[in-house]
């Protein structure tokens, strides 16, 4: 199957308005991830080298964030929604290129999984004209069913127009299909509008092509990986199973989740062998976690890179641009963006370190802070390996704090400071005796007369 070439026709014209909402139905995201990025995604891990995207009127959306997911996707407009059949030939410009297969898909449908769509294509290279995916809904109420005979699909019948027998048939259809490209257009083309809404239907090529003698057949999904999305309550059920699959991958792969059913991954999320990953943590786009780290409570994670038996957490907050080498640490209530945490350094307590690099071995202070923001543009903060700096510190950027440097506890620094000197950037402390007593008699005078007046 390997030689044969594959085109993905992406069915991506449905609006917001069911999932109460502005954005397209098709770019609402499970994983951090559009619904039609994942069903490309799964096109493509099926062969398919080819995608076309149909969409409807306003479809701007969705042609701007397939630059993203699918870069070299050919962009098509339904004009008019006038069924599924008139949809899939609004890609005849690329249906015409000739591809041996063509994968019908929807963009409602993100847990749509590769071996499905491989087995159809299998189908395909054995002889099938059309293969239907179909599956086995708990409740088939409502469902086209697939009506088989001797192992051969024969028709979809929509469920209002089934007989009572052939609403015992549990075996329905997922809308999915795959068509040999050899027959496609001709097929598509015999696709008539006689039905009540006056639509072309996709599925009415099934009899269509039984009828020319063509081999239909119909292969079987699970029910999950063919859910369609068609409102806020159903895109929660689909992130929980996503999810689940996720976890469970993770686990099988050698990464420790304590509480599983607390841990959400993003589509990209790469976790290593000997992760430990404990409640209540959210990995966001673009993390990776390398052999041996640990993920502690309540940590949030996007775009960092976690480096080998490397610490973070609990309730640490990982952003785009941050980098944790081996043995590095990140503790509680510390936020890191967009800088290095070298090798054996140590960020410990309730500190945030932006636009800068933590060498190797450093101790980062509680309390401590870079100050790289002067509200119009950021700058960088350079500590040396092997430096200290005392709890309670601001490192006004741009600076830099030379290896092995101590900077005292509840300094404001501001300049330069060299290889192993020592920096105080605070006021001098002066004791006056007897002083606290007279403040506090003072002020316990004061509210005993205020509170005197008010009765």
């Amino acid at each position: 199957m390997t030689s044969r070439t594959c085109l993905s026709i992406i069915l991506a014209a449905g609006e917001g308005t069911r999932m109460k909402s502005a954005t397209p139905k098709v770019l609402h995201q499970i994983a951090c991830l559009p619904m039609v990025a994942h069903v490309s995604r799964a096109a493509e891990r099926a062969g398919a080298e080819a995608v076309a995207l149909v969409v409807g009127h306003g479809g701007d959306a969705v042609r701007k964030a397939a630059e993203g997911f699918a870069p070299k996707a050919e962009i098509f407009v339904q004009a008019e929604r006038l069924g599924t059949a008139h949809a899939v030939l609004a890609a005849r410009q690329a249906i015409a290129k000739g591809h041996d297969d063509i994968l019908v898909m929807f963009g409602d449908t993100p847990l749509v999984e590769a071996d499905s769509l491989e087995l159809a294509r299998q189908k395909l290279a054995e002889g099938a004209a059309v293969v239907v995916i179909g599956f086995r809904p708990p409740n088939p109420a409502g469902y086209g069913r697939l009506i088989e005979k001797n192992g051969r699909l024969a028709a979809i019948r929509e469920d209002k127009d089934c007989s009572d027998e052939e609403r015992k048939i549990g075996f329905c259809n997922a809308g999915l299909m795959a068509i040999s490209g050899a027959h496609a257009l001709k097929l598509l083309d015999q696709v008539g509008n006689t039905n009540a809404k006056g639509e072309f239907y996709l599925t009415d090529i099934v009899e269509i092509a039984d009828k020319a003698g063509l081999a239909v057949i119909a292969t079987e999904a699970s029910f999950e990986s063919v859910l369609g999305i068609n409102n806020r309550a159903e895109l929660a059920e689909a992130e929980a199973i996503w999810q689940n699959r996720r976890r469970r991958q993770a686990m099988l792969e050698g990464a420790t989740l304590i509480a599983p059913e607390t841990v959400y991954f993003s589509h990209d999320t790469e976790i290593a062998t000997d992760v430990l990953v404990e409640p209540n943590v959210w990995f966001g786009p673009g993390v990776r976690v390398a052999t041996g780290a640990v993920i502690h409570a309540f940590s949030h994670l996007e775009g960092a890179h976690v480096g080998p038996r490397a610490e973070v957490g609990p309730y640490a907050r990982l952003r785009p641009g941050a980098e944790l080498h081996e043995k590095a640490k990140v503790g509680n209530f510390c936020e890191v963006k967009k800088a290095t945490v070298e090798k054996g350094a140590k960020v410990n307590h309730l500190a945030y370190i932006g636009d800068a690099r933590v060498g190797a071995g450093a101790n980062i202070g509680a309390g401590t802070i870079t100050c790289n923001y002067d509200g119009f543009s950021k700058f960088f903060t350079d500590i040396g390996e092997g430096a200290f700096i005392g709890s309670n510190s601001s490192l006004v950027a741009p600076i830099v704090i030379g290896a092995r440097a101590y900077v005292a506890s509840g300094s404001v620094i501001t300049e330069e400071v060299p290889e192993d000197a020592l920096a105080f950037g605070r006021a001098r402390q002066k004791t006056l005796p007897g002083k606290g007593k007279e403040l506090r008699e003072r002020f316990a005078s004061a509210a005993a007369a205020k509170k005197a007046v008010a009765k």
